[in-house]
């Protein structure tokens, strides 16, 4: 059982994690002029104003400080840890501020996911019985596997991070519906750094979450922000799925980030499947068509994450319940298909969401469902700057 006192130790590091954040987050804003990490807003970006591009930094040293001067004799892998995230961090702040090539940021996103197999012992073994059998142990294929994995999980946070608020809130919710699996499963261990991310993310969407008071980000989190929460998600997922004492099966992985998974691999293969880079810009996003549509920034946001905790519960609640593993292949597979066929076409993904909208908020102001949003998708195929894959 989860004694008191670590239970106070971790409800200390949360709130370290949280203060340090956001003292740091406070602190850099007015420097970020000078460091040359502001987000100028051409192009296909939305915001209005330059925009500091400090909240990767700030979240990386808000849980780096406070976790290895209060626990650093807790947490075995935290070295590898903090390696894989330097790396992460240091390379997207130069991508924040010098826009370097995609294959040096893949790079960077392979080596870390290395150091997590390697010096953190940190990686992906088995599968679970996807197809009906056993487990599937993944042996020689283990480590690739695991640096896929961990390069995608990345990639999909970083497209995520389009509007206001939006990835930082998917993550948190991921989140923390992995910690409360962890806890049926008495996986403990994982508790303390996956309480300082969660508190880190946190007081970062003090400051990039709209609300009253707040009509716009007064931070983003940048390559750096959104290479770092990948990285988090996949190394506590792989540590809650591959631990054999308090196992989880691993079909739940995926669903506690499903959003952001199912967005990226839709994008990645309609632009193949329409001759474009993987890496090539437009306004297919998930959150792109559902703006159109009429959603505003906060709508958009709490829709996705209460969907988030929704279908990540409700997969959580079915495993429990034995459904046949390859059913949950089916449902993703499924979800895939839904995605990518209501996205394929503005047009569609217009009256699709647009339906949607009408639903849930029924008498309530609108977003970007104009026609001047319309036409703005339907040049999806004409956009031609890059988009970070990290």
């Amino acid at each position: 059982m989860l004694g008191a006192f670590l239970l106070t130790d971790i409800g200390l590091l949360a709130a370290a994690a949280f203060g340090l954040t956001w003292l740091l987050i406070r602190g850099l804003l007015p420097f970020a002029s000078q460091l040359g990490l502001l987000d100028h807003p051409i192009g296909r970006k939305d915001h209005a104003v330059p925009t500091p591009l400090v909240g990767g930094v700030a979240m990386a040293l808000g849980v780096m400080i406070p976790v290895w001067l209060m626990m650093a004799d807790s947490i075995k892998p935290l070295p590898a840890f903090t390696i894989a995230a330097t790396i992460l961090v240091v390379v997207g702040m130069l991508d924040d501020r010098y826009d370097i090539r995609w294959y040096w940021r893949i790079g960077a996103q392979t080596c870390a996911a290395l150091v997590m197999v390697y010096v953190g012992d940190v990686h992906v073994e088995q599968i679970g019985p996807l197809f009906g059998r056993g487990p599937m142990a993944l042996g020689a294929l283990s480590v690739p596997f695991t640096v896929f994995a961990t390069v995608g999980v990345i990639n999909a946070v970083n497209m995520a991070d389009g509007i206001d608020g939006l990835a930082g809130a998917l993550v948190a919710s991921a989140l923390l519906m992995i910690g409360c699996a962890a806890m049926y499963s008495g996986n403990y261990a994982m508790l303390p750094l996956l309480s300082a991310v969660f508190a880190a993310v946190v007081a970062f969407l003090v400051f990039n979450l709209r609300r009253p008071g707040l009509p716009r980000a007064s931070t983003f989190m940048g390559n750096a922000g959104s290479a770092l929460l990948g990285l988090c998600i996949a190394w506590f997922c792989f540590r809650l799925t591959q631990n054999t004492g308090h196992p989880v099966s691993p079909v739940l992985a995926p669903f506690l980030i499903l959003f952001p998974v199912l967005d990226c691999l839709v994008l990645i293969v309609r632009r193949l499947h329409m001759g474009r880079s993987p890496f090539s810009a437009d306004r297919g996003h998930l959150h792109h068509r559902m703006l159109d549509a009429g959603f505003t920034h906060g709508q958009l946001v709490c829709t996705l994450l209460a969907m988030s905790l929704l279908v990540g519960g409700a997969a959580a609640l079915v495993l429990k319940w034995d459904l046949p593993h390859p059913w949950f292949v089916a449902a993703f597979f499924a979800l895939f298909v839904l995605h990518y066929w209501v996205t394929a076409r503005p047009a569609r993904s217009m009256a699709f969401f647009g339906a949607l909208h009408g639903r849930l908020f029924a008498g309530v102001g609108t977003g970007a469902g104009t026609p001047k949003a319309v036409a703005a998708n339907q040049t999806d195929v004409l956009a031609t700057e890059n988009e970070s894959p990290t």
